[in-house]
C-alpha cells in the first residue's frame, strides 16, 4: 500500500494540481539544500516533500481567486 494515500494529501490542498505544484516547489528546496523537516530514512527529496506536506509541516496561501 502506498503512504500517505491520495485521499490524506487532498485533506491538505484544495486540487491535485495544487499537491503537484507544492510538492515540486518542496522538493527543489530540499535538493537545493534545505534540512527535511521530518526524521526518518527517506532520502529521496520528492518523498521527503509528500511526507512532510502529509504531516501538514508545509503549507501553502492561494493568492489569486482565479480569473474573472
Amino acid at each position: 500500500m502506498i503512504y500517505p494515500t491520495l485521499n490524506s494529501l487532498m485533506k491538505r490542498v484544495d486540487s491535485r494540481y495544487t499537491l503537484v505544484v507544492e510538492v515540486a516547489k518542496r522538493a527543489r528546496q530540499i535538493v537545493s539544500g534545505d534540512k527535511p523537516l521530518v526524521d526518518g530514512d527517506i532520502s529521496k527529496p520528492v518523498s521527503l516533500a509528500i511526507r512532510e506536506i502529509d504531516e501538514g509541516l508545509v503549507t501553502y496561501k492561494r493568492t489569486k481567486e482565479g480569473f474573472k
